[in-house]
């Protein structure tokens, strides 16, 4: 048996350390290759929801988060996705082997359909092509990736203010400028429309114009159809390029055809388009991540070699988008009673949305609240922009526990009548303060 005395012993091992150290040629060797990350604080929404969470208080309202609630403040699965689901869950024949590159057919069809219309020339004549996606933000992605890679397009304009994750997605995936055009008027709680049109015609021919045709994102004001005109004559002038996101599709006035009235219009314009659809919201399969990404192209001579590089964009990114839902999705348009019920089940939630804007609106206007307040009514979708500072936002959340975002946004679905009188009574009071520091 060998014997080492502890003084060897512990020779030996500084032996070894310095023997390290002089092949490193350093001490780095010793350190770990993440001890120069930093430490992101959470933002947006995910903070909102963290600390809603973490909160205590009784009378804690999240009017953060975008997602439907019932009046019991209760996540909402729509019957008849549900039924779809069950029936597929039953079904003998389910398997769950890969589905194509591009997709399921069945969904990318009928998701295409609802956006474009079951007539549309570009469909009749095989100009488009449909992909499905991770859901809206992973179609927004993809396409953004494709327009930086291939499009050769490097400034992009963007509603101010719009969607915080639109800003992110475009940097991360390769557009090196980003700019604002006008959309929101603080002083008239419009839409800035002449300062809109103003801004596009100083863009330089080809920038990418990002749009939301209906339910806007934050602010709930959609343009009418004569402003929508006035925006597609400047964009096909300039000979710029149209990209819609397309969230919520529905939201806006319980119809799908009437809600993407602007991207159907831009498409029978002849213009070539990329948009991106999600149903999240309309279905209601936010943790689902159904999407759709749709190019709409001038000639159907250009398919194969865009629907070659898209390929290869998936195949690098998730490689095989999933199934189950995206059957769920395609069930439920392709067949006729389906779709009527869920048209229902839309109706019905919107209105559902309508009613708690009129409430806040007249609660407001009972209360006598300094301001106007008549806008909440007027704007559409689940979002208000409710016209109120950071200051003031910051005091709802730290005072009287209200969960909204520092813009002034909240989420209409999470108003009831269990809880609409303590949020009119709050803005209330926190208005009446800054008015009375004035």
């Amino acid at each position: 048996m060998l014997k080492f005395s502890r003084y060897s012993l512990l020779s030996k091992l500084n032996l070894f350390k310095l023997t390290t150290r002089e092949y490193c040629g350093s001490d780095d060797c010793e350190k770990s290759a993440f001890e120069n990350i930093k430490t992101l604080t959470p933002q947006g929404i995910s903070r909102l929801t963290n600390l809603f969470q973490e909160d205590k208080n009784e009378n804690k309202v999240n009017l953060g988060i975008g997602v439907y609630r019932t009046e019991e403040n209760k996540p909402y699965i729509l019957p008849v996705v549900k039924k779809c689901a069950l029936e597929l869950v039953q079904d003998p024949n389910l398997n769950f082997e890969y589905l194509p590159v591009f997709g399921n057919p069945e969904f990318t069809k009928a998701a295409s359909e609802l956006i474009l219309g079951k007539d549309c020339k570009a469909i009749e004549e095989n100009r488009i092509v449909g992909v499905q996606t991770i859901s809206g933000s992973g179609a927004l992605r993809l396409a953004v990736e494709f327009i930086s890679q291939h499009l050769k397009k490097r400034t992009c304009y963007m509603s101010d203010p719009t969607w915080k994750n639109h800003s992110l997605i475009l940097k991360h995936a390769g557009i090196k400028t980003l700019k604002g055009y006008p959309y929101w008027n603080d002083a008239k709680r419009n839409i800035d429309i002449s300062n809109l049109l103003a801004a596009l015609n100083e863009a330089t021919e080809g920038d990418v114009i990002l749009l939301q045709p209906s339910a806007h994102n934050p602010t709930g004001m959609d343009p009418t159809k004569r402003q929508w005109k006035q925006i597609a004559q400047v964009i096909k002038e300039r000979n710029l390029f149209p990209f819609f996101d397309v969230a919520y599709q529905g939201f806006a006035s319980g119809d799908p055809d009437r809600d993407t009235w602007a991207v159907r219009y831009f498409v029978k314009k002849g213009m070539e388009t990329l948009i991106a659809q999600s149903f999240s919201k309309n279905m209601g399969l936010y943790n689902e991540r159904v999407g759709n990404l749709i190019f709409v192209l001038k000639d159907a001579n250009h398919i194969e070699a865009v629907a070659s590089q898209i390929s290869i964009l998936i195949r690098t990114n998730y490689s095989n988008p999933p199934a189950f839902c995206s059957r769920v999705v395609a069930k439920l348009l392709t067949d006729e009673n389906k779709k009527k019920e869920w048209l229902k089940t839309i109706l019905e939630m919107v209105d559902r949305i309508k009613k708690m804007r009129k409430a806040l609106t007249n609660k407001l206007k009972e209360l006598e609240t300094p301001g106007t307040w008549d806008h909440i009514e007027k704007q559409r979708g689940m979002f208000s922009f409710l016209g109120l500072p950071p200051n003031q936002c910051y005091k709802l959340l730290k005072e009287k526990h209200i969960y909204l975002l520092n813009c002034g946004r909240i989420n209409v679905c999470g108003l009831n009548l269990n809880n609409i009188d303590y949020v009119a009574k709050s803005i209330d009071e926190v208005v009446r303060q800054a008015v009375s520091l004035r």
